[in-house]
Order: C-alpha cells, then sequence, then structure tokens
C-alpha cells in the first residue's frame, strides 16, 4: 500500500483529520498492510504533527481564576449574535492548549454533546476543561437547563477522569462562573458534585 493509499484509508477510518489524533496501535493494524512497525511510524508522524500546531509552552497563556479566563473570553466571543458552545482545554498548570467551538445554535439555543466536549480533550490530552457559552440576550444568569448541562458534563468529566474545572456564561459587558458561585454557594452544582480538589482552579 502507497503512502497516499494509506493516509485516504486512515482518513477514512478516523472520519476525518480530526479524528487522526483518536487512532490507537491496535486499530491501525486492523488494517491491511500496516503491522506494529508501521503503526508506531504512524503514530510517531501523527504525535509530531500535533505538536508542531501547539503553541511552545513558555507561549500558553495561564490561567489561575474563572475571572482571568472570562475577561480573556468576553472579548472573543460575549458580544456574539448567536449562542456559542465552546471549550478551552488546559494542561496540568493551567496552561491553555487550545479553543474550540464545540457548537453554534439558534439564537437562544446551542446543544453540547458530552463526546463532543471532550473528544476534543482527549484529543490533545488535556488534562482539565473549562466550558463556556454565550447568551445574546446580556444576562449572564445561568438558566435551569444550564445547571443541568453543567451536572452532566462534571459527570462525563468524572467518568473519564479528566478535571471540568467551570463553566462559563459571557455576554458582551460580563460573565458568570459556576465556579466561583460553588464557593459561595452551598447549592451550586459544582460543589454538589465535585469528588476530586485537585480539579480546582489554585487562588
Amino acid at each position: 500500500m502507497s503512502a497516499l493509499d494509506l493516509s485516504a484509508v486512515l482518513l477514512a477510518r478516523a472520519g476525518g483529520a480530526r479524528g487522526l489524533l483518536r487512532l490507537t496501535e491496535v486499530e491501525l493494524c486492523q488494517i491491511r498492510g500496516v503491522g506494529p512497525a508501521r503503526a508506531a511510524q504512524v503514530l510517531a508522524a501523527l504525535e509530531l504533527g500535533r505538536r508542531t500546531v501547539m503553541p511552545e509552552v513558555d507561549e500558553r497563556r495561564q490561567f489561575t481564576t474563572p475571572r482571568d479566563l472570562a475577561l480573556w473570553l468576553v472579548p472573543k466571543f460575549g458580544a456574539h449574535p448567536v449562542e456559542q458552545f465552546g471549550i478551552v482545554l488546559l494542561d496540568t498548570k493551567y496552561r491553555c492548549l487550545a479553543t474550540r467551538i464545540i457548537s453554534s445554535g439558534a439564537l437562544d439555543s446551542s446543544p453540547a454533546p458530552a463526546r463532543d466536549v471532550f473528544r476534543e480533550a482527549v484529543a490533545v490530552r488535556a488534562a482539565f476543561v473549562v466550558v463556556f457559552h454565550n447568551h445574546p440576550s446580556g444576562e449572564p444568569s445561568p438558566s435551569e437547563e444550564d445547571a443541568a448541562l453543567t451536572a452532566h458534563l462534571t459527570d462525563a468529566a468524572d467518568l473519564l477522569g479528566i478535571g471540568l474545572l467551570d463553566h462559563l456564561i459571557l455576554t458582551a459587558t460580563g460573565y458568570f462562573s459556576f465556579k466561583e458561585r460553588s464557593d459561595d454557594d452551598h447549592r451550586s452544582v459544582l460543589r454538589l458534585r465535585r469528588r476530586r480538589p485537585q480539579n480546582r482552579l489554585p487562588r
């Protein structure tokens, strides 16, 4: 099998370029003509490609509080006229690995399947995730649906061993942080469901 043929097969198996980083050695070896040695070469090439598109460690912005992150996100996403749901992926030192928009919905609705949220986190080997979405109405207060979504994503993060640090709601002029509320309000969904202290942002 030529390199070009193998590339076509890999893209088809992975469901597109974004899925390549999720391929395992076992999955590669299931492809006709690919043995352990060639699978190792493919994985090495994919890892090299992943590193080339990621910023150097000293270029990554570090976020130590929900406010730090919210003030960085608000100018980028807070005033968008359509609701968008996105994620910020962080390493073990709370440095930004990537920011992704997962979905963009109607004026008042932007669904965010957990599988899409954490697929991106696994792809870049993120230690922590912060999810965010904007409220085009300009009112940052969370709805019941926002709280339910936070609980659902927290459960999914627990199963995967990935830290869900916060859910931020953005507007053009402000933000709401479930994490900040969890420090002041015993009713917060993040407080009720927090199971691993290391998932907390440092103060």
